[in-house]
Formats: structure tokens, C-alpha cells, sequence
């Protein structure tokens, strides 16, 4: 499996911007695909964005046409820039990676939002 180390995460005001980094500990061009997920309290795990090895992205409803996710192949990392934030993106983040070898989760990064 690939660890994942999250970072980028912390606290700002609505309307602000943030971008998260997830950094690999393999070359991410052969995962099959790579995601962004969030926890917030008392909620279930839902998924923010997810590439594809194809190159293909997916949105939750709630974050398209404010967040986007890319990669840069060379730094096996992806990101996840998100921007107009908003107090219900309060969450805790986390990257996956969807590989031959299973699904992989990083520790998670926290991301605050205050009104």
C-alpha cells in the first residue's frame, strides 16, 4: 500500500482559500485513482473530489465550481485547492488512493472555518 501524508489544513475566515497537499510515498501515476474525503463532527466520512489515473474528476455537489483537485506527477502529490470557503466545510480532510494493492488513507488534516 502507499502512505499518505496530508497537509495545508487550518483555520480561516469564510471566504477565504486553502490548498491541501497530499504527498505519496509512491509515484502516483500508476494509482488508479486519488480522492479527497472530510469527516465533519458527528457526520459520516462523504467524498470532496477524486482524479483518476485518466485524468477524469468527480465533485461532491456541495464544493463544484469552488474546490479542484490536481496532481503534479513529479512530486507524487496531489492537492486539493479550495476556494470561497465556507463554515460547513469544517471538517477534518482526507486524502485516499485507490491502488492494486487496496485503499490507502492519510492521517487527515483539519480544516476550520469561522463566519
Amino acid at each position: 500500500q502507499v502512505q499518505l501524508v496530508e497537509s495545508g489544513g487550518g483555520l480561516v475566515q469564510a471566504g477565504g482559500s486553502l490548498r491541501l497537499s497530499c504527498a505519496a510515498s509512491k509515484t502516483i501515476y500508476s494509482i488508479a485513482a486519488m480522492g479527497w474525503y472530510r469527516q465533519a463532527p458527528g457526520k459520516q466520512r462523504e467524498l470532496v473530489a477524486r482524479l483518476t489515473r485518466g485524468g477524469s474528476t468527480t465533485y461532491a455537489d456541495s464544493v463544484k465550481a469552488r474546490f479542484t483537485i490536481s496532481r503534479d506527477n513529479a512530486k507524487n502529490t496531489v492537492y486539493l485547492q479550495m476556494n470561497s470557503l465556507k463554515p460547513e466545510d469544517t471538517a477534518v480532510y482526507y486524502c485516499n488512493a485507490d491502488s492494486s494493492a487496496g485503499s490507502s488513507w492519510g492521517q487527515g488534516t483539519r480544516v476550520t472555518v469561522s463566519s
